[in-house]
């Protein structure tokens, strides 16, 4: 079972129903407080909740002298690409591309750190986490949604021409449109020469990790009026992360 201790912080995985309610409760306050600028809601709960949570692990990242939960995240294991469809992803997105993908992958969803809670080493811990669950299954491929808040594309227009510049996917794996709303950044901006600092400002930290080791992302963006963000399909093959990188991923898991 996926756990790790690291300086101030636990990973652990989900071990009760209060467990994932206090994940949910996070994910509300990251996905829907923060964009109605509020920790209440009419969701007397306050819950970000969903069938898929019944088929996942659930990853807490916790504080360890409080007990406070600062990050979760939850991990949906396939054996292969012919499982591509009960992703949370496959919903937004038409991954028929990925069914001929031939190994264990593992689908990275609701990602969310406290927003009151920026140590940059939380997100570092995580992915040494994730990289002890990788070696330990086999994996071959992570997955899932990376999300931009607020579902404007304009203040994100360097990071989007960077995306269609350096980091679409590889023709054999490029995810199709299947939602309703989408910004087809690839093709929008296709001559436009992003300006480096603003690119990398404005995207995600999951997303410019998954990047940095080789990741690779759809060539649209999907418009999620429900959560509140922009998100664009996000693939990382194991085989291609640097081995600087895996090193450094297998001693923080360590």
């Amino acid at each position: 079972m996926l756990s790790l201790l690291k300086g101030r912080y636990v990973v652990r995985v989900a071990a009760a129903e209060a467990d994932l309610q206090a994940a949910q409760r996070l994910r509300w306050l990251c996905f829907i407080g923060a964009r109605n600028g509020t920790q209440d809601g009419t969701n007397g709960a306050r819950l970000d909740a969903d069938h898929l949570d019944d088929v996942c692990q659930h990853v807490l990242i916790e504080d360890r002298a409080s007990g406070t939960l600062v990050a979760c995240f939850r991990m949906l294991l396939l054996q292969g690409g012919a499982e591509i469809e009960r992703s949370y992803s496959a919903q937004h997105y038409n991954l028929a591309a990925l069914r001929e993908f031939n190994g264990p992958m593992v689908e990275i969803g609701r990602f969310c750190i406290h927003p009151e809670w920026s140590d940059p080493d939380i997100l570092r811990v995580a992915w040494g986490a994730l990289a002890t669950h990788v070696e330990a299954e086999g994996v071959e491929l992570l997955f899932g949604c990376s999300s931009f808040f607020g579902t404007e594309p304009g203040a994100y227009t360097d990071a989007f021409a960077m995306l269609a510049a350096r980091h679409l996917a590889p023709k054999r794996w490029l995810p199709r449109v299947k939602a309703p709303n989408v910004f087809r950044f690839a093709r929008v901006l296709k001559a436009m020469r992003p300006d480096a600092r603003r690119a990398q400002a404005g995207m995600p930290p999951l997303l410019r990790s998954y990047l940095a080791m080789g990741g690779w992302v759809s060539d649209h963006a999907v418009v999620d009026r429900k959560l509140g963000t922009l998100h664009v399909f996000t693939g990382l093959e194991i085989s291609a992360i640097p081995p600087a990188r895996r090193r450094l991923l297998r001693a923080i898991g360590g």
